[in-house]
């Protein structure tokens, strides 16, 4: 097995111009690129008829492909539909949330309830799947592209009512789960439950999470029809999407509940692209946020992941699109695979001449490959993954999850309560994710799809909406001698966004052993302090004011009405101990609270030292124990960073010291073996 290096590759964009495509293989094999992906956008190439089909193109490509001994990544064709057919079935073109038709154009642009649309796409994947399946380079499916968007049609409506119907099965159901006696929005009927939108309801919170969860069980649906259709000629060939991420910040694609979509995907693929070298945060900063988001991926299936896409320097719809400086692209990418991707693979390898990518960054760009570094850093790249196939399949160790979850996150925007700008629950995720991150101590971000049986630590930031069955888990794993950490705002409402009995889910304040009366909101310039030990520490926006009970007071609140009372305590809870901090603080508090804790919970990061903590350093193990270090400096200054000693440089197969010594953003991978 290898990892993956290649990409996206639209050969159909240079039918009239063969010899480009004799070139870009050539340049491949020079930048030692081992995969390529193909026709997710050709649907009016492969089809430029409604059943009139050329493979002409597409098996010569195949051809190439395997005289090269490279593997090729099929696609399907959804994601971008061909104007004959959105003529001939208007239906298959969404409904916005203005409920405005849309016109023929644009990518995501495609209803998924639509009958004719899956027909369609039925055909043709059948064709693909028929004519390609058994391809001795066909690696793997790759359904559609970037899975998102919503419509709001009138065959949108009614699958909703259809699934409102086998959720709750009674209207009556519904309006209590809904609480809709509020402002006289009571159903009386089934015709009365229509999707949120501008020109009618918002204001339902538990409506409002319901379409969320539809949108992702009807996108799951589609992708399981395409699937389906790729499965009636070619069962052993994997299956998947390519996953995305969300704002400059990388938080979880907001859109689509990817929980509930990794189960029904064979590997985990996603689309990578940070804002490097920006003006509003370090590269070790942005690097955290990085870090998160691909161990929460990685958590999804838990097990190694691949990166579908990511850019070799620049993006073409950031505000602004820097390249990667010198050095750069070999760093971000060598983070790539120390969180737990098996592959980099590029949108685009070759830069589209027109249109609206045509300045989006790629493998061979407008200005020739002899000439262009972003090639030549692309072919170092490959050179360094070459020498580390050994890689494939091992996974990270880690003693410490950290909680997330997207209907959580839907309803915390949701919330109308508290703040309307200092809610932040993504931030607070990084917040509790960086004492760690600067330690060098491995992380899984968890979700609802996992078991907290082999953590020593669970961190459960701002779960506001929490089930009573999670809290059951919860419960089991700190009897059993678990310990978790909670925080301020969680476990107020239930899964319908109601607010439990006494403000907090039964069951969640006998485990932390305190009893919460009400929550302090600042303004931007107010503060507080906690006082931990012999210090004292800010608070700025939430204050839980609450009463222990069983449990020990850790730190107390330094002013206002509760001053002196807990701010942060421990409960002993069977064999484990549950943690909550009832205050927002400063990176200063979490360092030194998660610092003591590790101490006490004996977990160890990955390195001895280091200059600073714009180093990083992350490590996979394989099934024999072979341990690979990523020693990884996010900036520009020559940094160190002590290692356990005996290690090999995978570049040079040569031992090195305990003391490395790093260039400005240069990336080391070490091995055991």
């Amino acid at each position: 097995m290898k990892l993956l290096h290649g990409g996206d590759y639209f050969p159909e964009q240079w039918l009239t111009r063969p010899e480009t495509i004799e070139e870009d293989f050539k340049y491949f094999k020079e930048a030692k690129i081992n995969t390529v992906t193909v026709g997710m956008f050709a649907w009016s190439i492969l089809e430029p008829e409604e059943n009139h089909f050329d493979f002409t193109w597409l098996d010569q490509v195949f051809d190439k492909a395997e005289e090269n001994g490279m593997k090729v990544i099929l696609g399907t064709p959804s994601g971008a539909r061909p104007n004959w057919l959105a003529s001939k079935y208007p239906d298959v073109l969404r409904v916005n949330e203005r409920l405005e038709k849309n016109r023929f154009g644009g990518r995501h642009n495609h209803c998924f309830t639509s009958v004719n649309y899956r027909e369609c796409v039925r055909i043709v994947n059948e064709k693909l799947a028929e004519r390609y399946g058994h391809r001795e380079s066909l690696l793997m499916w790759h359904l559609s592209n970037e899975y998102s968007g919503e419509c709001h049609c009138d065959q949108c409506q009614s699958a909703f009512r259809l699934w409102m119907q086998n959720k709750y099965g009674t209207l009556e159901a519904v309006n209590q789960a809904y609480w809709n006696t509020f402002w006289s929005h009571t159903y009386s009927d089934w015709s009365h439950i229509h999707s949120p939108n501008q020109l009618g309801e918002m204001a339902v919170h538990a409506l409002n999470l319901d379409w969320r969860r539809f949108v992702t069980d009807q996108t799951i649906d589609f992708y399981l029809h395409e699937r389906a259709a790729i499965n009636k000629y070619s069962t052993d060939i994997p299956v998947t999407t390519n996953f995305m991420a969300d704002t400059e910040h990388l938080i979880p694609f907001q859109a689509l509940d990817y929980s509930k979509f990794s189960k029904i995907v064979d590997i985990v693929t996603w689309d990578c692209y940070p804002a490097w070298h920006n003006d509003w945060e370090t590269e070790a900063d942005l690097a955290l946020k990085v870090g998160f988001i691909n161990d929460l991926y990685r958590g999804l299936k838990e097990m190694p992941f691949l990166i579908m896409e990511s850019s070799p320097s620049f993006v073409n719809w950031h505000d602004i699109n820097r390249p990667k400086r010198p050095g750069m692209h070999k760093l971000a990418s060598t983070q790539l695979l120390a969180h737990g991707s098996d592959s980099v693979l590029y949108f685009q390898m070759r830069a589209s001449k027109g249109s609206s990518e045509k300045f989006h960054g790629s493998v061979i760009g407008h200005v020739p490959p002899e000439r262009n570094r972003v090639y030549q850093e692309v072919a170092s790249l490959g050179e360094r993954m070459s020498q580390l196939d050994g890689l494939v399949g091992s996974m990270k160790q880690s003693d410490i999850a950290i909680y997330y979850d997207w209907e959580n996150d839907w309803a915390i925007k949701d919330i109308q309560g508290f703040s309307k700008t200092n809610l932040n629950y993504h931030h607070t995720l990084h917040d509790h994710y960086r004492p760690f991150w600067r330690q060098d101590v491995n992380v899984d971000v968890i979700t609802k799809n996992n078991d907290f049986d082999g953590y020593k630590l669970l961190v459960m930031p701002m779960m506001y909406l929490h089930s009573r069955d999670l809290l059951a888990k919860v419960q089991t794993y700190v009897e059993a001698g678990g310990t978790v950490v909670y925080t301020y705002m969680s476990g107020m409402a239930n899964e319908t966004d109601l607010v439990y009995d006494g403000g907090t889910i039964p069951g969640l304040e006998d485990m932390l052993g305190i009893v919460i009366s009400e929550t302090d909101v600042y303004y931007p310039s107010q503060r507080n302090q906690v006082k931990f030990q012999d210090a004292s520490y800010e608070v700025h926006d939430y204050a839980t004011v609450f009463e222990t009970t069983s449990a020990e007071t850790l730190a107390i609140y330094g002013a206002d009405f509760y001053q002196g009372q807990a701010a942060v305590s421990v409960n002993h809870y069977g064999k484990g101990q549950a943690y909550f901090m009832g205050a927002r603080t400063g990176d200063d508090f979490l360092s030194k609270f998660y610092g003591e804790l590790l101490d006490q919970l004996t977990i160890v990061g990955n390195s001895v030292a280091k200059s600073s903590d714009s180093v990083s350093v992350q490590t996979r193990e394989d099934s024999e124990g072979t341990r690979y270090y990523f020693v990884m400096n996010f900036s520009d200054q020559v940094q160190t960073a002590e290692v356990p000693q005996g290690l090999i440089d995978v570049s040079t197969g040569l031992p090195v010291e305990a003391t490395l010594t790093l260039q400005g953003f240069e990336a080391m991978v070490l091995t055991s073996k």
